[in-house]
């Protein structure tokens, strides 16, 4: 019985003294305090401040956390093309196992229990199996790159696509589920139209796989797109079976009205990535417009080259407090609202049915937050306080699937040695600099 002197189920139910009841990987019960401490008498007992659903991070790169700070103050494509994939063209199997293994440990520290992961062109197996390893739930996928791709990354059509039908067979429904794949091609630029719909083909061939891309992030990347075919980019995408209730795109910054109407007709779900878009200068989502339009928002904290952090709590305060500013509203992106982006709505991205709230019957993904800190004192409202005044280090507690991987109170992680993945991952970073 994990107990709590507050207790956020979802967006929309809060109980002051209440508990959750585990049961082997799903929430048996959860409810006030003392009608489940009547109804399981016998249950082992944890305490805590605030229990949440574990996060949903919308649109990761894990394997970019090595190059945490290497391309700061960079154009998009100037920051992509010169610093980062050669950064990802440079690392072996064991130094991309340690880069996905360092971002899996930030995100389980800070309260995240799932993941859209972005990888590479090479060695993703590599982050499978530090997923599978860790405990996190994940929805994974190499990368697609067989244009404009650098020395390193490069792929033909042909191989790109058939290392990602084995990758699929391999891993899609890994660890009792857990693990499942998204097609990643890198964006419209760097992915040929052979490439893009034979993505479309390999998520169609396999059940609940899905595609996971980025889309219209900066002016000259849409340059580029309709320089190519001709075309706007979700209108391209659209037209070569990438836009649909299975696919997800990370940012949409720069759309049209007819691209609206796409991602709302099609049931295409955006990932929204405040921090990042502000980093590289990229600008804001319309992220109001889609929500009225019905269109499903996730929330991601991108890479960590472009971020810096992948901490959750830090992007649903920038969620918010960016477009009101942009919008000079002060009503729009309300608490409630965020924390939907970054638990359900992150949930129906990645197609996992029963992830992002605490209810009974759907996975014990839980975290909890201490609040016995300057910043949480008054606490008045919990919403409030987890948007805009919680940090990933108020994390004490993370599970996953009823397994407990991080544990404040009993050494942090519990599956992995976190002092060695530190270690390793600097060694990585001294050799990168060398």
């Amino acid at each position: 019985m994990l107990l709590a002197g507050t207790v956020v189920a979802d967006p929309e139910t809060v109980y002051d003294a209440g508990a959750v009841i585990v049961a082997e990987d799903r929430i048996a019960a959860v409810g006030p305090r003392a009608d489940l401490e009547d109804a399981y008498p016998d249950h082992p007992v944890r305490e805590f401040d605030l229990l949440a659903p574990g996060l949903v991070g919308g649109h990761v790169h894990s394997v970019q956390s090595v190059g945490r700070g290497i391309a700061d103050d960079t154009a998009l494509l100037d920051w992509l093309f010169e610093h980062v994939l050669p950064m990802e063209a440079s690392l072996g199997r064991e130094e991309m196992r340690t880069a996905a293994e360092l971002g899996y440990l930030e995100l389980l520290e800070s309260g995240t229990t799932t993941a859209i992961d972005h990888l590479s062109v090479n060695h993703a197996e590599a982050a499978f199996e530090a997923a599978i390893d860790l405990g996190i739930r994940g929805r994974l996928g190499k990368v697609l790159m067989d244009k404009r791709a650098p020395e390193g990354l490069a792929e033909d059509t042909e191989t790109a696509l058939e290392s990602t039908e084995r990758l699929v067979q391999a891993y899609h429904g890994a660890a009792d589920g857990r693990i499942r794949y998204a097609v990643t091609p890198r964006f419209a630029v760097s992915c040929t139209e052979a490439c893009l719909r034979g993505a479309r083909e390999i998520a169609d061939r396999y059940d609940g796989v899905r595609i996971h891309t980025h889309a219209s992030e900066n002016r000259d990347e849409i340059e580029t797109v309709e320089d190519d075919t001709g075309m706007r980019n979700i209108e391209w995408l659209d037209e070569v079976g990438l836009t649909g209730e299975d696919v997800v795109l990370a940012h949409c910054v720069h759309t049209n009205e007819r691209e609206r109407e796409i991602l709302a007709e099609t049931g295409t779900h955006v990932t929204y990535c405040p921090s990042s878009n502000m980093k590289l200068a990229s600008g804001i989502a319309p992220i109001p417009d889609y929500l009225d339009r019905g269109i499903d928002v996730a929330l991601g904290n991108d890479g960590p080259p472009c971020n810096n952090t992948l901490d959750p709590f830090t992007e649903m305060r920038q969620a918010s407090l960016l477009q009101k500013v942009d919008t000079l509203d002060p009503e729009v992106t309300p608490a409630q609202v965020v924390f939907e982006m970054a638990t359900l709505g992150g949930a129906r991205a990645a197609g996992f049915e029963r992830v992002g709230a605490l209810r009974e019957g759907w996975n014990a993904d839980v975290i909890a937050i201490d609040t016995d800190v300057t910043r949480a004192t008054p606490l008045y409202d919990p919403l409030s306080h987890l948007v805009f005044s919680a940090h990933g280090d108020d994390v004490s507690f993370t599970m996953v699937d009823g397994e407990v991987v991080y544990d404040a109170d009993f050494g942090g992680l519990q599956t992995g040695d976190a002092d060695d993945i530190r270690r390793r991952a600097r060694d990585v970073a001294a050799a990168l600099r060398g």
